[in-house]
């Protein structure tokens, strides 16, 4: 069975591999061809948590799991939200700026650095909350719309990448 978990941890695996990418970019050519599959990676990464996961995490979530008391779906979406808004608005800055710039190389950072904290508190807060709590079977349809979700858009087509605000984001799928 496909697991929506596995997908994401998966995504987590290849956005972080491609940061590592960066680091070994001989050229401004080799930039500007890592950074635009990155970047636009990063868009729907976030646009599909926010269309399959979130939404789920906040109905399923750990808050009520007996082996999860301090679970709360809520304050882990809205960190999400708030996560991704950072990682959006420096990947947009980047998109203004020239390849290799420091200015460009700053907004990537702070791309890696906001991506790196969301990944890890991710990786230990809400994924964890999520097996304890979801079937197996939701788990996989989860995968299958996460899977959906992706065949239906190419590259950045389709993906909303502007800011969302936390509290109506949590308002709409709660």
């Amino acid at each position: 069975m496909a697991d929506i978990i596995d997908l994401i941890y998966a995504d987590h695996d290849w956005i972080r591999r491609q940061f590592f990418r960066l680091d070994d970019a001989a050229s401004n050519e080799d930039l500007v061809a890592i950074w635009n599959a990155l970047g636009a990676r990063l868009d729907v990464h976030a646009e599909a948590e926010e269309a399959v996961f979130y939404p789920a995490l906040l109905k399923h979530g750990g808050h009520d799991h007996p082996s999860n008391p301090e679970g709360d779906p809520e304050d882990e979406t809205e960190d999400a939200i708030t996560d991704h808004n950072a990682i959006r608005d420096a990947v947009r800055r980047s998109r203004g700026l020239e390849p290799g710039s420091t200015e460009w190389f700053e907004a990537v950072h702070e791309a890696r650095e906001q991506n790196g904290k969301h990944l890890d508190e991710e990786e230990r807060e809400a994924m964890p909350d999520f097996i304890k709590s979801a079937s197996l079977e939701l788990r996989n349809e989860l995968a299958m719309q996460w899977l959906r979700f992706h065949a239906e858009r190419e590259a950045t087509k389709g993906v909303d990448n502007r800011d969302k605000d936390a509290d109506a984001y949590i308002d709409k799928h709660s």
